[in-house]
């Protein structure tokens, strides 16, 4: 029992997947959030184009 556990006290090879795994799901919430961002960007964009269309239309 006790080199079982010494064994597992010392056994970092689960330890880089759970580090990489960390570092995926930072970059991934990086992307979510930083689209999120641009999208609403994009949004007020279209609308502002939109407006602009629509009273050079009214104006014919």
């Amino acid at each position: 029992m006790r080199n079982l556990a010494r064994r597992l006290l010392h056994d970092t090879s689960g330890a880089t997947a759970v580090e990489y795994g960390l570092i995926i799901g930072i970059i991934s919430l990086s992307i979510i959030v930083g689209m999120q961002s641009f999208t609403n960007q994009l949004i007020i964009l279209y609308q502002i184009v939109n407006g602009y269309t629509t009273d050079a239309n009214s104006k014919h």
